[in-house]
């Protein structure tokens, strides 16, 4: 199934002041996996208040630490995967606006996880995953923690709803499971509504109905990739989470369409975000 032709390359986000390696760790296997070239990029603030404070020093500091992390990412993803193409590149803008700009030729964005807390996310000049998960135009992987590639099963979770941007996210896992010949295990979380006038036998079953349907046909256009799907009740966010809990990452599908970034990801990418342990890659809708 798995495509070589008009691919682009995976973009890494380098944050010069925390811990960049296990994203780039992911990203560089990525890269080796699907045969694309690694961008590393820092991108660097503008200066605040010209008119008032020379703000020159401070900048040029920041454009230093950048180019210092460039340098010793770059040898350290060619010491990774030597087979690969990787270039890099100082940028000067806002960190998030200048990967989102990126996502429009990038096959992934890749970015690791800074755990701030949900009023950091959106205080911070320095939070990067929410705003580029929420306006990204491929796919963004965030990665806090090593992958689970100890299991004797390795797999990937894809969160299945029947909406266009989950499909999106079936597809991209279909791919990746077939590029990683590992199995994929796909979920629809079913919550029992308060009120309704059907009995929940009758929506629970809809529920593995639509699931079934929305899988249908991908046995035959990945034969290599051994797929397993069921139907699991509870809350979306922490039902995902537990399902993921020794994947090698989740997938799931990017819904909204506001302007506010915290709305526009969805409530179970953002939650998933703060408590999912694998890698959780974010497919928009095509």
């Amino acid at each position: 199934m798995t495509s070589t032709t008009d691919r682009c390359d995976i973009v890494v986000g380098i944050d010069p002041v925390k811990n960049w390696h296990l994203a780039l760790a992911w990203a560089a296997d990525e890269a080796h996996r699907r045969g694309v070239g690694l961008r590393l990029t820092v991108a660097v603030p503008p200066q605040h208040d010209t008119q008032h404070v020379d703000d020159t020093p401070r900048h040029l500091a920041q454009r230093q630490v950048g180019s210092e992390a460039l340098r010793t990412a770059l040898a350290w993803a060619h010491a990774r995967q030597p087979d690969i193409k990787v270039t890099s590149s100082l940028l000067d803008g806002f960190p998030a606006a200048a990967l989102a700009a990126l996502s429009n030729e990038a096959d992934i964005i890749v970015l690791g996880s800074r755990h701030l807390s949900r009023t950091e996310e959106f205080l911070s000049a320095g939070s990067l995953v929410l705003p580029v998960t929420a306006q990204a135009h491929c796919p963004v992987v965030v990665v806090g923690d090593a992958e689970h590639i100890t299991q004797e099963t390795p797999h990937l979770v894809v969160g299945v709803d029947g909406s266009e941007s989950s499909r999106a996210a079936l597809a991209w896992a279909f791919e990746e499971a077939d590029l990683r010949r590992c199995a994929l295990r796909a979920i629809a979380v079913w919550q029992p509504p308060v009120f309704t006038l059907h009995s929940g036998d009758t929506l629970f079953h809809a529920e593995r109905r639509l699931l079934s349907e929305t899988t249908a046909g991908w046995a035959d256009k990945c034969p290599d990739v051994r797929l397993t799907h069921e139907v699991l009740i509870g809350s979306p966010v922490e039902t995902l989470a537990g399902a993921a809990e020794h994947a090698l990452a989740v997938v799931v599908g990017r819904r909204g369409r506001g302007g506010y970034t915290g709305m526009r990801v969805g409530s179970v990418v953002h939650g998933l975000l703060h408590r999912a342990h694998c890698p959780v890659i974010t497919v928009p809708a095509r």
